[in-house]
């Protein structure tokens, strides 16, 4: 059961960024409902008959081929400037936004539209003809005002499509997706239970936890292609463990690259000591449990979420942009990630087993990891910038106020710290200090 809902998974969430497959499922619902209305016959005395196609077959065939025509036209224009939207995420915002505009439900949902009736078109010109050579007059007239219904149903999909794609290349309209899209990743990656503490587990752990240390007799359990760790589900791996009575430490992090055969992915020993039983049997159990694929996905890489918006910051504050209140936009939309992660539990994942022995753990990044990574870099390549400087203490202000773990605290100091330091070494004006530091001391936290 397990391998197939690790297949499902991978699956699930490629067909989720796959542009194909809406417009692939609506070229067969169009081509069976063309076939059963082209069965359809009205007579003159049916409440149907005021809504079916009043010409001849010949004016049908050209309504069709007209449709048929345009409707390719219109998919062309459709594309490109899907592309061009891709193009302006790439260069302007970062390369790594590009899953999620493949990922847009719209866009799908309106090539989807298009393309169905192109193929309903075009299948009911074949029929209208056929009907034609044999001089029936009787010709599928339901099937050729879905065809036009289609039509209309298409120019009101092309009006929102070109609204919907003016409004989402839009910088704040990126940011507020990306953010939305990390947010709901976040009890995947950070709140699973907390294990039941060890008795010699610290009282920080139960905040940013540790996995145990490995003996020097663990057998490294390598990857089995090379990639990036998508997903990893702990708890299936304890019934292999259990069954050997041994231990595995997933190693690699949700998001770290890993290569075929090199490396450690996880590590596995038994509780007495040394190798366990059968390393084939838990290697298999980790491939079933330990999702690779060719890139980072939000499934549980919430880094991955906050990586896309501190790449945006990066390229606002770049000197060919130079657009610092972008970068401030993206410090707001990373303050509510920090909070929210300020409350979870965070660190590795411990799973125990029915009788309270733990059996996996699988490492992740605590706290302090994830500040640096939505603080670090911008302070870097911001700090120049008094309001660059004054958003940050706003992030670290506002983490403090959730954040009461004495660990997670001290981190928070230390962000401050840098802050005060690099703005002091980059800002020219004293007086555009000021601000910085009043800020920072009514926070309490210089």
């Amino acid at each position: 059961m397990r391998p197939m809902r690790a297949r499902g998974e991978a699956l699930g969430e490629y067909l989720r960024g796959a542009l194909w497959v809406l417009p692939g499922i609506a070229v067969v619902l169009s081509l069976a409902a063309g076939s059963a209305l082209s069965r359809v016959r009205v007579p003159t005395d049916s409440w149907l008959h005021p809504l079916a196609f009043a010409g001849t077959a010949d004016d049908a065939r050209q309504v069709l081929i007209a449709i048929a025509s345009t409707m390719v036209t219109v998919i062309a224009l459709v594309l490109g400037l899907t592309i061009v939207a891709l193009q302006v995420a790439s260069t302007q915002f970062s390369p790594r936004l590009l899953r999620n505009f493949l990922r847009d439900r719209p866009n799908q949902v309106v090539l989807a539209v298009f393309v169905a009736t192109f193929a309903y078109s075009t299948a009911g010109l074949y029929t209208v003809g056929v009907a034609a050579d044999k001089n029936d007059p009787e010709f599928p007239r339901i099937a050729v005002t879905g065809a036009i219904v289609l039509v209309f149903v298409s120019l009101g999909m092309l009006v929102y499509f070109i609204h919907h794609v003016a409004h989402s290349i839009q910088i704040d309209t990126v940011m507020t997706t990306v953010a939305r899209n990390t947010t709901r990743g976040l009890p995947t990656t950070a709140s699973a239970p907390a294990p039941n503490k060890a008795p010699d587990m610290a009282p920080e752990e139960a905040f940013d936890r540790r996995g145990p240390a490995p003996p020097p007799g663990a057998v490294e359990l390598t990857a089995w292609r090379s990639g990036y760790v998508q997903t990893v589900h702990p708890a299936w791996l304890l019934e292999a463990v259990a069954e050997q009575d041994a231990v595995i430490a997933v190693v690699a992090r949700v998001g770290d690259h890993v290569v075929a055969g090199v490396g450690p992915l996880a590590l596995a020993w038994s509780r007495g000591g040394g190798a366990p039983r059968d390393g084939h049997a838990l290697a298999r159990a980790l491939h079933h449990a330990v999702q690779i694929g060719p890139e980072r996905t939000l499934q549980q890489d919430t880094a991955f979420g906050m990586r896309q918006l501190v790449d945006i910051a990066l390229r606002t504050l770049s000197p060919a942009i130079n657009d610092p209140y972008s970068a401030v936009q993206v410090l707001d939309r990373l303050t509510g990630l920090v909070c929210a992660l300020g409350v979870l539990p965070l660190g590795d994942t411990r799973c125990p087993d029915r009788t309270g022995v733990l059996r996996v753990s699988s490492a992740g990044p605590g706290f302090a990891e994830y500040l640096d990574l939505a603080c670090g870099q911008i302070r870097r390549y911001g700090c120049s910038e008094p309001a660059v400087c004054l958003a940050l203490l706003k992030l670290l202000g506002a983490a403090a106020s959730v954040v009461a773990e004495p660990g997670r605290r001290a981190a928070i100091t230390g962000q401050v710290r840098l802050v005060l330091l690099d703005a002091e070494a980059r800002v020219r004006q004293p007086a555009d200090l000021v601000p910085v530091r009043e800020l920072a001391t009514r926070l309490g936290l210089a």
